[in-house]
């Protein structure tokens, strides 16, 4: 058993500069010897570099003169890091519990087949302060990215996050890759983590939700294409579209019409990348996969 773990904790941002600073001032109280924090500036113009480097200066920051994308930096930080364990983090999450550390420490010594902690996320902009659950921790299929927690040494065992995935899914394909590799995607409760978002608001904006639309079911469509076993697609995209036709369009939601199609010629164009880095489940594998819990995205009072 290890005395001392290094931890780091992970952060891309780029034009939030407020958000950052708040989230920053929320976890400062952790940052010490073995606790590290990095910031990787995308592309901001915001002067957010120049803020966090004089509010922050235990903090280490990097920066993209021109953003090469959120995908490239959550790559590039966690293959650059020494830690044992490296929690990521949104710039606009902080954890509701004070102390995280000690409960991802705890629960990897405990768990040595666990090589990712999914946080309990809190999803609002309205403060909350009652961290208790009667949830327990589960093994699930997949995690959120505003908020868990890598086992080094699981990630350095699987490919990188495909950074033609563009924000979005990529969690998922992680996730396959580590039940392939026989790592464990844990849904921890205890580790609570507040993502300030306002959900109703994001659904409002027509233009935010035809991108996310998009980006979404197109990613449930790429991990079809590399990791199902070859007979289960064909089956698992036409109950995908025929869903979107039932459940939306059919019922005159009719904005799901153009990034449906967009999503659809983005799977076309994808295809060569998609048949390069397929990883096909068995079907053991896969019969076992289906047996896992979903994962927990949204935790509501």
């Amino acid at each position: 058993m290890k005395s001392v773990y290094k931890i780091s904790i992970l952060i891309s941002t780029k034009n939030r500069c407020d958000e950052l600073l708040y989230s920053l001032n929320k976890i400062k109280y952790l940052l010490g010897p073995n606790v590290g924090c990095v910031v990787f500036d995308d592309g901001s113009n915001d002067d957010t570099y120049k803020q966090i480097a004089t509010l922050f200066p235990e903090v280490e920051l990097k920066r993209n003169p021109i953003s090469k994308g959120y995908i490239y930096c959550r790559n590039k930080m966690l293959n650059e890091t020494d830690a044992d364990f490296a929690i990521s983090l949104d710039d606009d999450a902080h954890f509701l519990v004070e102390n995280p550390i000690e409960i991802i420490i705890d629960y990897f010594e405990k768990n040595r087949d666990c090589g990712l902690i999914a946080a309990r996320i809190f999803w609002s902009k309205q403060s909350f302060q009652n961290s208790t659950t009667n949830e327990i921790p589960q093994q699930v299929k997949s995690f959120v990215g505003c908020g868990h927690v890598w086992r080094m040494t699981a990630w350095r065992g699987i490919p990188n996050y495909p950074e033609w995935f563009e924000f979005y899914g990529e969690e998922n394909f992680a996730s396959f890759q580590l039940f392939k590799k026989k790592w464990k995607v844990d849904y921890v409760p205890e580790l609570f983590v507040q993502h300030r978002v306002d959900l109703k608001e994001r659904a409002k904006s027509k233009s935010v939700f035809a991108f996310r639309y998009r980006r979404a079911i197109r990613a449930d469509w790429y991990t079809y294409f590399l990791f199902s076993p070859i007979l289960k697609i064909p089956k698992k995209m036409a109950y995908s579209i025929w869903m979107q036709f039932k459940t939306k369009i059919f019922k005159g939601d009719f904005k799901v019409i153009q990034p449906l199609f967009l999503a659809i010629l983005d799977l076309i164009i994808a295809f060569p990348k998609l048949i390069k880095h397929r990883n096909a489940l068995t079907s053991k594998e896969y019969q076992a996969y289906l047996q896992l819990n979903e994962a927990k995205i949204y935790w509501k009072l």
